[in-house]
Order: structure tokens, then C-alpha cells, then sequence
């Protein structure tokens, strides 16, 4: 939801992974009698608990789909797809690279989905990943991938939401001039002309936390390899590039927190980067808690980690900079902007 209405497409930014899963998945099988339905459920409840070691994040909000992606690929052949109880690859790190979750609509313009553009080709291949959760053969894969088309054209046929407060028509023009400026070379022009370019940014370059990437290109070859050989290779390819692919910001204001793994709260620390606090949390989970003057999320700065807070429910809240695949750092391109002409960008990103 966004301003209490909900907005399909919107990335849900409250899911909460701090848990261990299997307790919940367990409990699930209580209310079900059915034998059929309970077969069903037992080896739902048993491919959770093999991969739980691997979606368990430091903090609400963040994802872990790109680390348990990579723990259910360790169980299955590649060839038959057939789940193997024991990994047949190395398992991924227990401590998952954190993801934001994106906007559906972007796939509009997209042409590799993921952040560090490691999904090139079909994309309802590419979604359909998530049927190494419970698909057991190339057979049931090939079904599903008669609807998933349907389902990729329905996501790339979906709209942002219009900014839903006033606008400074006159600011945001000055704001469109210093957008295209300064970020237009790699998110693109927008309007009857606009133009996205699907630029990949360096590491060197864009100076964001590397952990995502990194793991994508230098600990990741057994997968890529897997992937490419398998059902899901024959229309779709995995090929991670060394840094981040620079987003469309079609509804950019509705999508707080910002960079890959959510760690920048408001598009204003964004684009001045010594405003970024390193220990922080939402001041509530309402959906009408925004801030429509640095567009984004309203947080609590606090002075240290999760170490600081008693209440265990407090501490899963805290997004720590810190910690590893959670760093605040780089994307700068706004540093040297004037306070005037970020006021003016702020303007004109409401209009997109």
C-alpha cells in the first residue's frame, strides 16, 4: 500500500525475514485433514526447512530471494529439475545479501531483471525460478510456462501511481533541466520522447555496497552454470555483470527505501550522501507515513545498532549500515548539486 490505497505492483517493503521460518511452516499442518492436501503441504514444510538457514535477514523490509534462490538451485538437478534431500552444489553464504524489493512496472523498460543484471532474456523463464520451490520436473515446469507469459505481460503492462499531493509545475521544470543534466546518461529521459538506456554501472563507479554483485559474479559460477543448462536456460540466461543496472524512475517517489538493499530511506539522502544516517528505522509502518518534502520514508536516527535497543521486536526494526551487504555508501552524482537545484530534482521526480 501507499497513502492507504493499494497500489499493484508496488515491491512490499515490510516483509519481515528476521524470523525463523520453519515454526511457521510447521504449524500450517495442523489445519489440514485433507491426506492429499497434507502431502502437499509436507513437502512445502520440508523445502522451507531446507533452505530457512538462508533467508534470515538482520532487518524488517529487506529481501533474501536471491540467497534462497541460490539454496533451492543447490538441491535440484539440473537437467530433471528432481529434488535431492542433500545439496548437490555448495550452499550459499547463512548470511543473505539484502535486496530491496523493486516495483513491477519497471519491467517495462528493463531488459535484464534483476539489480546486478544477472537475468538476461525470457523473463517469465527468468520468474519462474521460483518453481524450483516445489516443481519437481521438467514436465510440471513446462506447464507452468504456458500462463508465464501471461503473467510477464500482465507485470510490464502495469503503471506507476500519479503522485497524489501538489507539485511546483514551475520548480519541477527548473528540476528537469538538472535531472537530465546530471542523472539522465543513466536512468534515462522521460515523457512522449523519454529514452531508458539500461545501463549497467560499474562497482568503481557507482560505489555502492559490492556485496550483491560481487557474490553474483566471483562465488556464483556453479549456479550460473546450473541455471544455464537447465529448463529455465533454454529461453533465459544468468549473466551477472560487476556491478548494478541503473533503474527506470517511473513512480521512483513511491518506492522508498533506495539502492539494491534498501538502505537509503528518502530519495533527499540519496542525493546528498553526508545526510545518510548510518543507524536508523521507519517511525511506523503506516502507509501514510511520508514525507513529501525529501520523498520517502520518515525514520528515527539512532545513535547505535540493534545493541543499543532492549526490546527484541525494536531491534529487527534497525537498519544497520554496518553490517555486511548493508552499507549506505556511494551513488554521489548529487553531491555537488546546489540545495536549490536538489530541491528542484526532488520537484520533478514527483511528476515521473
Amino acid at each position: 500500500k501507499f497513502n492507504g490505497e493499494l497500489v499493484i505492483g508496488l515491491g512490499d517493503e515490510t516483509g519481515d525475514y528476521t524470523r525463523d521460518p520453519v515454526a511457521a511452516a510447521e504449524a500450517v499442518g495442523a489445519y489440514i485433514d485433507d491426506p492429499a492436501a497434507a502431502a502437499h503441504w509436507r513437502k512445502w514444510a520440508d523445502r522451507v526447512a531446507a533452505i530457512a538457514p538462508y533467508m534470515t535477514t538482520h532487518t524488517v523490509g529487506v529481501n533474501p530471494a536471491d540467497n534462497f534462490t541460490l539454496a533451492l538451485i543447490a538441491h535440484r538437478d539440473p537437467e530433471t529439475l528432481a529434488w535431492s534431500p542433500e545439496p548437490l552444489l555448495e550452499l550459499p553464504p547463512e548470511d543473505p545479501p539484502p535486496v530491496s524489493v523493486p516495483p513491477w512496472w519497471r519491467m517495462q523498460k528493463k531488459h535484464a531483471m534483476f539489480y546486478s543484471t544477472q537475468g538476461r532474456g525470457d523473463h517469465a523463464r527468468l520468474m519462474m525460478t521460483i518453481a524450483t520451490f516445489c516443481t519437481d520436473s521438467v514436465e510440471e515446469a513446462r506447464e507452468l510456462d504456458r500462463f508465464g507469459p501471461h503473467l510477464r505481460a500482465y507485470i510490464a503492462s502495469l503503471e506507476p501511481p500519479e503522485y497524489p499531493w501538489n507539485i511546483d509545475h514551475e520548480l519541477a521544470g527548473r528540476g528537469q533541466q538538472v535531472f537530465e543534466q546530471t542523472c539522465s546518461m543513466c536512468h534515462g529521459t522521460y515523457g512522449e520522447d523519454g529514452y531508458y538506456p539500461n545501463r549497467v554501472v560499474g562497482l568503481d563507479e557507482i560505489g555502492t555496497d559490492p556485496r550483491l554483485a560481487r557474490h553474483a559474479v566471483e562465488e556464483s559460477d556453479a549456479y550460473i552454470r546450473w541455471y544455464n543448462q537447465s529448463f529455465f536456460g533454454e529461453l533465459a540466461e544468468a549473466t551477472p555483470a560487476l556491478g548494478y543496472i541503473a533503474p527506470p524512475l517511473d513512480g521512483v517517489w513511491a518506492t522508498a527505501p533506495y539502492l539494491h538493499n534498501g538502505s537509503v530511506p528518502s530519495i533527499a539522502a540519496l542525493l546528498e550522501s553526508d545526510t545518510r544516517p548510518s543507524y536508523w528505522k521507519r517511525r511506523n509502518y503506516d502507509s501514510t507515513d511520508y514525507d513529501t518534502e525529501a520523498l520517502g520514508w520518515p525514520v528515527e536516527v539512532l545513535g547505535g545498532g540493534k545493541d543499543t535497543l532492549d526490546d527484541p521486536e525494536a531491534r529487527k526494526l534497525v537498519y544497520d549500515t554496518t553490517l555486511s551487504g548493508y552499507g549506505n555508501q556511494g551513488h554521489t552524482f548529487g553531491d555537488h548539486l546546489s540545495d536549490a537545484d536538489r530541491r528542484a530534482v526532488l520537484e520533478y521526480l514527483k511528476t515521473l
